[in-house]
């Protein structure tokens, strides 16, 4: 072998057993985790659920810091490959450069998987004087008026959104989008009557349709929630083979060490598993749906090419 194989040899063994021994003491010092989203939202919630946990297990201080948009997410992409800091968001998370080509990272190659946190259906509410009273109904209404009815998000890339437009593609239909700022203020339009509908977070569909407020017309799971039993789903209600839950994940800066990535996974899977932390997430309208690192990466690759293409067929590009 020659000197030089012999030294690259060498740098890979060193290499390999620095990021190894690094996962052995890690954490050795308090760890972060930012939220591109504000305080109160679900990804917040979620992230203060899971660090409540890390906290006592790791014996360090896990720190929750909401960095509302695209700088949060860029400071992540940017931050140490370390596992220091972490990024808890949505799957709206994937179309970042789709929407603004002058986004500073790239959602696939700038991040590492460790795993998906939860899965999160939605209830399609619509104003109690809709015409439409069944899901069939509002195709219908879309297909005959093409462009006349509108839906509520709070943003353009949030789950939501994502659900609405694939939703929307799969019926066949065109519809209006009428973004806020906020899940409140998506929620008031309807029940305003200013929009035709909107996809709501399970416990603002309970909570409007049991004061009578809104109408709750289907789920997009692909099985009826235990929360809601007797709202059907998208796919019973009249567009069948159709489902879109949202999704939260954690994830690191790309090239963080694998053996780090390994032992985040494992720590955040236990916790996802304990009785106490489904049941905060159930009521937070959420499933828990751990997956390992490789199939998390795959999951956030496949659904940046299925939203760019999405987006791409209803006109939305970067800006």
């Amino acid at each position: 072998m020659s000197l030089v194989k012999k030294l690259l040899v060498s740098a890979v063994a060193l290499a390999a057993f620095g990021a190894s021994a690094q996962a052995q003491t890690y954490p050795s010092k308090s760890v972060r985790i930012v939220v591109p989203f504000g305080a109160g939202s679900i990804t917040d919630n979620l992230a203060r659920i899971i660090a409540d946990k890390l906290g006592p297990m790791w014996k360090q201080q896990v720190v929750v810091e909401n960095r509302p948009g695209l700088p949060g997410t860029t400071s992540v992409a940017k931050a140490d490959k370390d596992g220091y800091t972490l990024m808890l968001t949505s799957n709206g998370h994937t179309v970042a450069r789709t929407i603004n080509k002058n986004a500073q990272f790239d959602p696939v190659a700038d991040f590492a998987g460790i795993t998906r946190v939860v899965e999160t259906p939605f209830t399609m509410i619509v104003p109690p004087g809709s015409p439409a009273k069944t899901l069939k109904d509002l195709i219908d209404m879309a297909k005959k008026d093409p462009g006349k009815y509108n839906f509520s998000t709070p943003g353009v890339a949030s789950s939501t959104f994502l659900v609405s437009q694939s939703f929307a593609q799969a019926a066949g239909i065109k519809l209006v989008h009428v973004p806020f700022k906020s899940v409140p203020e998506a929620v008031t339009a309807v029940l305003r009557g200013d929009v035709a509908f909107y996809f709501a977070p399970i416990t603002d569909a309970q909570a409007q349709t049991a004061g009578g407020k809104v109408r709750s017309l289907a789920v997009s799971a692909p099985k009826r929630l235990k929360q809601i039993p007797n709202v059907p789903t998208i796919a019973e209600a009249g567009l069948k083979g159709w489902s879109g839950n949202g999704w939260f994940g954690m994830m690191a800066p790309a090239g963080t060490p694998k053996a780090v990535i390994a032992k985040v996974n494992a720590d955040v899977t236990s916790i996802l598993k304990s009785k106490d932390v489904v049941e905060r997430i159930e009521k937070l309208g959420s499933l828990p749906a751990p997956m390992t690192p490789a199939a998390f990466d795959g999951l956030i690759k496949s659904d940046a090419a299925k939203y760019a293409k999405m987006m791409a067929n209803a006109g939305i590009g970067s800006k």
